[in-house]
């Protein structure tokens, strides 16, 4: 087998790198409990672990300067809950209720690439959004948080040789926020703020193994001027802070048409900071979310390699699991 086909169709294929609260306040426990409960539609680590999934077949490989590319990401996550449902009085707990939910996520989504440089791509990811919440009987068909995403390798690939991948990407609130809904008729799309991340991602190539791995740091701005219910309360000012995540695993060439990847991912998230009209303030406690992605390649061409994933959540704030396909999109209008 011509070992330079392998490398770079082992790089292609590369998928699953690069997505209870505790309580506190002063107040009643019960407003609490409400303001913070996790709602079906809210973002979570759900949405970061989707975003692993749609890291398409060019992390390692960057478009050549002034060609364009296009590719096509479905994800879908299952995620099992318990809602707790009590009432505190006097230090004792009455009305205690148990009812068991879920949440499934759908997320279609459309990257595109475009090489400024040899070394240097820009895109930028539009999601579309379906969710369904069995508890509640409350659906989604929404628009998802559109991103923008940058990608530099510093140095030219040496055979044998570590490479090194920056990058960087900014997300918006085109979805719908959580932050701005009816929390018990209506599931969200989107993070409701804006946000920030940047890394770096490394691999290197083994025949026939390819060893990869990636940290980030993301940063998510605090969203101001909101006017939602929640609680007994009006939510005016939520605080999400920062996350940091890192991921390494590596991919095996069985054959020229297939590759396997084994890969997990760690996830922190800072706590997130709710503020109320009344001056008052609930906090949910930061969050720490594991996830172990299985990825098969296929290549049906010589240019088309689709990626299958399956997910598993390793905590309990993680989703139970996740599966996701990725493909390229061709057609006449990107060839130059």
């Amino acid at each position: 087998m011509n070992r330079w086909v392998v490398r770079v169709f082992i790089l292609v294929s590369v998928t699953g790198l690069l997505p209870t609260m505790a309580l506190s306040q002063e107040g009643n426990v019960d407003e609490a409990r409400e303001a913070l409960a996790r709602q079906e539609g809210d973002e979570d680590s759900a949405k970061q672990l989707e975003e692993v999934f749609q890291a398409a077949e060019n992390n390692y490989s960057l478009q050549k300067k002034g060609t364009h590319a296009l590719y096509y990401s479905f994800n879908y996550t299952y995620m099992a809950d318990q809602r707790l449902d009590a009432e505190i009085r006097d230090g004792s707990i009455r009305q205690l209720d148990i009812t068991p939910t879920a949440t499934h996520n759908f997320t279609n989504s459309f990257t595109y690439d475009y090489g400024l440089l040899d070394n240097l791509t820009v895109g930028a990811r539009f999601p579309l959004v379906v969710k369904y919440d069995t508890q509640d009987e409350l659906s989604l068909y929404d628009v998802g948080d559109v991103s923008t995403t940058a990608r530099w390798q510093p140095f030219p690939y040496v055979p044998g040789k570590m490479s090194t991948t920056l990058f960087g990407s900014f997300s918006s609130k085109t979805g719908v926020s959580p932050y701005e809904i009816d929390i018990d008729e209506q599931l969200s799309s989107g993070s409701g703020y804006y946000g920030i991340s940047g890394g770096v991602s490394l691999s290197r190539v083994l025949d026939p193994v390819v060893i990869f791995g990636s940290a980030s740091l993301s940063y998510n701005f605090d969203e101001t001027g909101l006017d939602q219910v929640r609680g007994g309360r009006r939510l005016v000012e939520v605080s999400p802070g920062f996350g940091l995540s890192g991921s390494g695993g590596f991919a095996y060439s069985l054959s020229y048409d297939i590759s396997l990847s084994i890969s997990g991912q760690i996830s922190y998230n800072d706590e997130t900071v709710l503020t109320f009209a009344d001056g008052s303030r609930a906090v949910a406690q930061d969050q720490m979310t594991g996830f172990l992605n299985l990825s098969l390649g296929t290549r049906l061409s010589d240019t088309t390699i689709v990626n299958t994933s399956l997910g598993l959540g390793l905590t309990e704030d993680a989703p139970d699991f996740s599966l996701g396909v990725s493909m390229p999109i061709e057609f006449s209008g990107l060839k130059e």
